[in-house]
């Protein structure tokens, strides 16, 4: 495992010669190449963001809070390269080339190179006498399933916007290049629980990302990922957030009347570590995201019949304990992600395994974090009254919260080859 370095996206990048030692890594020859590799995290949030006030900016009509998770189960890495012998940009995903010219990627391009000639202008661009004039091969890739309601495009214009930064020697906050890829991808800037605030200014200056708590703010936090569907989902988040905009009327009314005091709210519970309160609140404000979805015109549905016999189990399994002791929410597709704590884990694992039984990959059903399998007692299986669904979840990630973006430091991990191209089956 090659030695990560994770900085605070709201410290310079670049501020120091211990910092250059790692942007140096693939500095060839030439002098004038480099080569820098980063990952950066999923963030799930649990107050929603839906709805722009700003298309070209990707300025958000609400706030919205969420918690980032770890990457060891769920990343994003991105290889950027820059050289005088590349003669256009290029980039891949997940091993295949994509349109460079795609509007969101170029605006990210268009503000990196920005702030860069900025920072030139200024005097203090010495340590890095990149040309800004040359181009960029960037290679990317999601150990997750892509386009399916899992937060790759917050991950991946994360680290695409924390790469190019630590390529093109820029400092400072990078919300706004991050929010002109994918607007939740500021948030992914940060570790632990992330707020993005909504900002009021018509520039979007202001509509940045802010940490409200670390990684390590509350250990007994665990996440479950119920992977229901790994396909694309049918309506893309931005056609699906610009036709809410212009036809439901509860979206107004929530972002206007109701997110505001579910920001304090959520972050007294998440400051405090108060479960009941965070589990409830983030369930509440999954169905009032969902249902602004569904009275959106034509409506846009997201969850399906899995997604819903979910929800039912939750709610069983919470009132069966008395108490609220685990929590849905989806983003715009069927996936649930789970908020337990990490007594309860075990428990409802062995639950989600009796709803939905493994179809044939029995011993591949869960991933990321180990859970000691247990017994369902006769009570709970009662409780849950279900008939059971084989192959509904296709399988379970167990995961916790996790650090911001990170610097890979071994040439090893690098995507692309000296040559710029990608040097392996991605």
């Amino acid at each position: 495992m090659a030695a990560r370095e994770t900085v605070d996206p709201g410290e310079p990048v670049l501020g120091s010669a211990a910092r250059h030692s790692s942007f140096s890594v693939m500095a060839s020859e030439k002098s004038q190449d480099l080569m820098v590799t980063c990952t950066a995290p999923v963030n799930i949030a649990v107050i929603k963001y839906w709805g722009k006030r700003d298309e070209a900016l990707i300025l958000p009509i609400n706030s919205s809070l969420s918690v980032t998770l770890h990457q060891d189960q769920l990343k994003t890495t991105t290889t950027a390269a820059i050289s005088k012998d590349f003669t256009e940009d290029r980039i891949w995903l997940n091993g295949r080339e994509e349109d460079v010219g795609q509007p969101r990627l170029q605006a990210c391009l268009r503000e990196i190179r920005r702030l860069a000639r900025k920072r030139r202008s200024t005097g203090d661009g010495d340590a890095f006498p990149l040309s800004l004039g040359y181009k960029v091969h960037v290679a990317s890739v999601n150990n997750f399933p892509t386009a399916a309601g899992l937060a790759s495009s917050a991950a991946g214009y994360a680290c695409l916007a924390y790469t190019l930064a630590r390529v093109y020697g820029v400092e400072g906050d990078l919300s706004e290049v991050a929010r002109r890829g994918s607007g939740s991808a500021c948030r992914s800037l940060y570790g632990g629980f992330v707020e993005w605030q909504m900002g009021e200014q018509a520039d979007g200056k202001d509509s940045i990302a802010r940490q409200v708590a670390p990684e390590w703010h509350w250990p007994q936090l665990r996440v479950l990922i119920l992977v229901v569907s790994a396909e694309k989902k049918q309506t893309g988040s931005t056609v699906g957030m610009q036709t809410s905009v212009e036809t439901s009327t509860l979206l107004k009314f929530r972002a206007e009347s109701i997110v505001p005091e579910r920001m304090k709210e959520m972050t007294r519970c998440i400051l405090e570590q108060d479960f009941q309160g965070f589990a409830q609140l983030t369930m509440k404000d999954s169905n009032q995201f969902h249902a602004t979805c569904l009275d959106t015109f034509p409506p846009i549905s997201y969850l399906n019949d899995t997604s819903r016999r979910i929800i039912q189990m939750v709610h069983r399994f919470n009132s069966h304990h008395g108490q609220t002791k685990v929590a849905y929410t989806f983003d715009a597709g069927p996936n649930a992600v789970i908020f337990t704590l990490e007594d309860t884990v075990a428990e409802f694992v062995a639950a989600v395994r009796h709803s939905f039984p493994p179809a044939a990959n029995g011993d591949k059903f869960l991933k990321g974090l180990r859970v000691a399998p247990v017994l369902l007692s006769d009570e709970l299986k009662a409780a849950l009254a279900v008939e059971p669904s084989p192959g509904g979840v296709q399988y379970i990630i167990a995961t916790q919260v996790g650090p911001g973006p990170q610097v890979l430091d071994g040439s090893h991990d690098h995507l692309l080859g000296p040559d710029g191209l990608p040097q392996r089956d991605l």
